[in-house]
C-alpha cells in the first residue's frame, strides 16, 4: 500500500498538472481563435492582486509573463464589475474612457486594443482572460467575445479549478 503522504504529493501534482493543461490548452486555443497578438490568464493570489500565470504569444516578444498590475488601478470597485460579469471589449485603448493608470499600463505591455473576460467560479472571480492586441486598433466581433466567454466557463467549470 502506497505511503498517504506519497499520495497527497501525487493527487496534488496529477490535478496541478490537468489544470495547468486544461488553463495552455485554452488560451493557445483562443489566441488562434482570434488571432490575438497576446492571451493571458491573470491569476488573482490575493484580494486582487495577482499576475499573468499563463500566455499563449503569436510571437515572444510580446511576453509579458509574470507581469502584476498596479494595484490602484484593479481596486474592490472593478473587481466587483467582473465579478458580476463584466466583459470588457477595448477597440482602441487611446480613445476609451478608461483610468490613466489603466492606459499606462495597457501602453506599457504594447497594447493597442484588448478584451477581458471574468473566470467566475462559486467562490467569486478567479482570474481574467485576456487578448490583446499589440499591432493595432482592433474592434472586437460579438463571435470573439462569445468564444472568449465559453473558454471562461470552460475553465471555471474544470474540477481542478473549482477547486484551487
Amino acid at each position: 500500500m502506497p505511503d498517504p503522504s506519497l499520495q497527497t504529493i501525487f493527487d496534488r501534482l496529477s490535478r496541478d498538472l490537468a489544470r495547468d493543461s486544461l488553463i495552455q490548452t485554452t488560451t493557445d486555443e483562443l489566441r488562434k481563435t482570434l488571432n490575438a497578438d497576446r492571451l493571458v490568464l491573470y491569476y488573482f493570489y490575493y484580494e486582487w492582486a495577482g499576475r499573468v500565470t499563463f500566455e499563449s504569444l503569436s510571437d515572444p516578444k510580446f511576453s509579458i509573463l509574470g507581469m502584476s498590475g498596479p494595484d490602484e488601478c484593479f481596486n474592490g470597485e472593478y473587481a466587483k464589475l467582473y465579478e458580476d460579469g463584466r466583459v470588457r471589449a477595448i477597440t482602441d485603448i487611446e480613445s476609451e474612457p478608461i483610468q490613466p493608470c489603466h492606459r499606462d499600463l495597457l501602453r506599457e505591455m504594447h497594447v493597442k486594443a484588448n478584451l477581458v473576460v471574468p473566470v467566475l467560479i462559486d467562490r467569486g472571480l478567479w482570474g481574467l482572460l485576456v487578448a490583446h492586441q499589440c499591432q493595432s486598433i482592433y474592434p472586437w466581433s460579438s463571435a470573439e467575445i462569445n468564444a472568449m466567454q465559453t473558454g471562461a466557463t470552460r475553465l471555471a467549470m474544470s474540477e481542478s479549478i473549482k477547486n484551487s
